[in-house]
Parts: structure tokens; sequence; C-alpha cells
């Protein structure tokens, strides 16, 4: 079925171009487009949101510029190749990382539904205060100690089926990996205390110290993923190569 057009949407207030972006950047995250695949024309996508050549054309050239579309002279508009961009943290999954140290990983899910975004998580996506995000909560064990406690917010454009996933026999980070291919990352280190609710997650004294990592991945030129890691500094080390 297509799209409305732009005066049957009264109900969105984002720009009728970002609306576009958003439209093509669904299809990709939700798989039905594909890296190689062709694009509807400008053309196709005037008629099917009913707005002008240079509306379409603006989301298009920001897609292009994003690296999530390229464009191919005489031949149309394709979804790019996903770029990975290499950080000094290397993105692991935490169940591999037991594993690799003979460890057996287990994880128990505190929490995990839909929530509106505050203003400072709408912020870090880039989206209106009160969109929906996917909230999960979820301590992670070694040998039944715990060592992490993952607190996780998650694009549904990116993941739409990731309030569906048994994340005690998978990890957000390998759903996500499947479904949402990392484009890039940032990310901070820092050492905290930890708040009572997290300590008592965790199991350890509100004063001993934690090795925080919040990191924000972005995916098919999105915010997918924005995920505060809770580690007890006893437990913790962080290492890596440039």
């Amino acid at each position: 079925m297509e799209a409305q057009s732009a005066q049957d949407r009264p109900q969105d207030k984002s720009p009728i171009f970002q609306q576009i972006k958003d439209y093509l950047l669904g299809e990709i995250a939700s798989g039905r487009w594909k890296e190689g695949d062709v694009v509807p024309s400008e053309q196709a996508l005037v008629r099917q949101f009913g707005v002008s050549r240079m509306t379409v054309n603006r989301a298009v050239r920001e897609l292009t510029a994003e690296q999530v579309l390229v464009r191919r002279q005489g031949s149309g508009t394709y979804v790019a190749p996903q770029k990975y961009q290499a950080t000094l943290v290397e993105i692991r999954n935490i169940a591999d990382e037991i594993r690799a140290r003979g460890k057996l990983h287990a994880s128990r899910v505190v929490l995990l539904r839909a929530e509106p975004a505050d203003e400072a998580l709408a912020a870090e996506f880039m989206l209106e205060p009160g969109a929906t995000l996917f909230h999960s909560l979820i301590v992670h064990c070694e040998n039944d100690t715990p060592i992490q406690l993952e607190d996780r917010w998650v694009d549904p454009a990116c993941a739409p089926a990731y309030l569906e996933q048994d994340f005690t026999s998978i990890t957000p980070n390998e759903h996500l990996t499947s479904v949402a291919p990392l484009q890039g990352a940032a990310y901070t280190i820092e050492a905290q205390p930890a708040p009572p609710d997290a300590a008592q997650l965790l199991g350890i004294d509100a004063s001993l110290p934690c090795l925080v990592l919040h990191r924000r991945t972005t995916s098919a030129g999105r915010v997918a993923s924005v995920v505060t890691m809770w580690h007890p500094g006893h437990l913790a080390r962080f290492t890596g190569t440039v």
C-alpha cells in the first residue's frame, strides 16, 4: 500500500523530507531493502508522497551524504554497502567474552518494554520527546556472579522485533548485530559510584565504584541503540589496541 500524501498526515509534525527519509530508512532497517537493492526513483517518491521533487531530492541527497544510499549516474539510487568503523573499545558480545574465559554466561531480564523518550534520550536518538523507544534492563552473570548491568534503549525502526526476543538465550548485542549492522559508535568510560538500584542488582555495596561504559551506536543512518553498562570496579577491566 502506498504512503499517504503529505496532506493526509496532519498528526506527523516532522518535516516532509524527514518523513521521506524515515520511510526509506525504515525499509532498509526492516530488511525489505538490502545492500545493493535499487530504491524507488525520485519521481516515484514524488507520486507516493504527493510532494515536490525538491523535497524528495533533499531526502535522497541527505541519505546519500550519510552513505546510506549511493547514486549511480544513469542507473538509479541503491542501498549503499554498510561501512563499519573501528573504535578503541571493540564491541563484543559479553556472552562470547565470558565463554572465551572458560566460564558460564547467564542473564536475567529485569525489564523489557516500550517507553516514551524523555528529552535527554530523545536528543541522543535525534527524535522528538515522547517518541516510543524499546527499553531493556539485563543483568549478565559469569558463573552466577553479576558482572554487568546493561541498561539499553533501542529505536524500534532499527529493531522492530526487539521486544519479542528471549534475552536469556541471546544477548541484545547478538540480536542488534543481526538486524541493525553497525555503522558507527561513540562512547565514554568513567568511574562512578553505583546508584542504589544498580548496586542491588549487581549485588555490591553502593559505596563501591563501578566502571561505566556509555555507548551510542548507529545503523543505516539512524541512532540504533543507546546503552549504559555498569561493571563492579573490582571485577572489570577494559583493554584494547590501536
